[in-house]
């Protein structure tokens, strides 16, 4: 199955695509991981992108698209996969829709994470990552065992310029007047299906996969 999760920044997307793609045994096709990984090994593409993503800015179009075309047509996703944090608008989503046509694929279901402000901004200026591992903790929701330190690699653990509440609100801001569009998008071709993102991710992932066993996508 190929499924695409929406959402604000801070609805849990990331969290829950780990755990579905788990669960079904599906490729997660992370458009944010990529470009993190881009920006961490110094490519130019990753320094280009951190210029919009450190100001809560979306990245151009150009430079997502280009990375998801290439990823969508991989020969390990014959079980299917999950693409989390793209895409972002009507353009995006044509092109996707013209890559995953090239290769005989097609978008099975659109699982859209409605989430409040409130839970977006208190998800995401609280939260932590791994310099080494990039792996993902939360100040009050799932801290670390040791203040800093990450429980996997010991790596140490940073809070991203683009997780600040100031840039999120910026980033909240530009998802509504940019993405919303998406959703009228996806109703119309039918394959859209809504959550509350506003769910712990225990709840929201039996939400989820009672909906795919309802699609008979299980």
């Amino acid at each position: 199955m190929n499924i695409v999760l929406l959402g604000p920044p801070g609805a849990g997307k990331g969290t829950l695509a780990k755990t579905l793609t788990k669960e079904f045994k599906i490729a997660h096709i992370s458009t944010g991981d990529m470009l993190r990984e881009a920006v961490k090994k110094g490519a130019d593409i990753g320094k280009t992108a951190k210029k919009y993503m450190d100001r809560g800015e979306l990245v151009p179009d150009d430079i997502v698209v280009s990375i998801v075309a290439a990823r969508v047509s991989g020969e390990d996703l014959k079980n299917g996969f999950l693409l989390d944090g793209f895409p972002r608008n009507e353009k995006q989503a044509d092109r996707l829709d013209n890559s995953l046509n090239e290769t005989g694929k097609k978008l099975d279901l659109v699982l859209y994470l409605k989430t409040s402000q409130a839970t977006s901004i208190k998800r995401l200026s609280g939260r932590i990552v791994c310099v080494k591992c990039d792996a993902n903790f939360h100040l009050t929701n799932m801290p670390p065992r040791r203040k800093g330190v990450c429980d996997y690699c010991a790596g140490k653990l940073i809070q991203r310029d683009d997780d600040r509440e100031a840039t999120v609100k910026r980033r909240l801001t530009v998802y509504e007047s940019q993405t919303r569009s998406l959703i009228d998008y996806y109703k119309q071709k039918g394959i859209l299906r809504e959550v509350s993102g506003d769910l712990d991710i225990e709840q929201l992932f039996k939400s989820a996969k009672m909906l795919f066993e309802r699609e008979g996508l299980s």
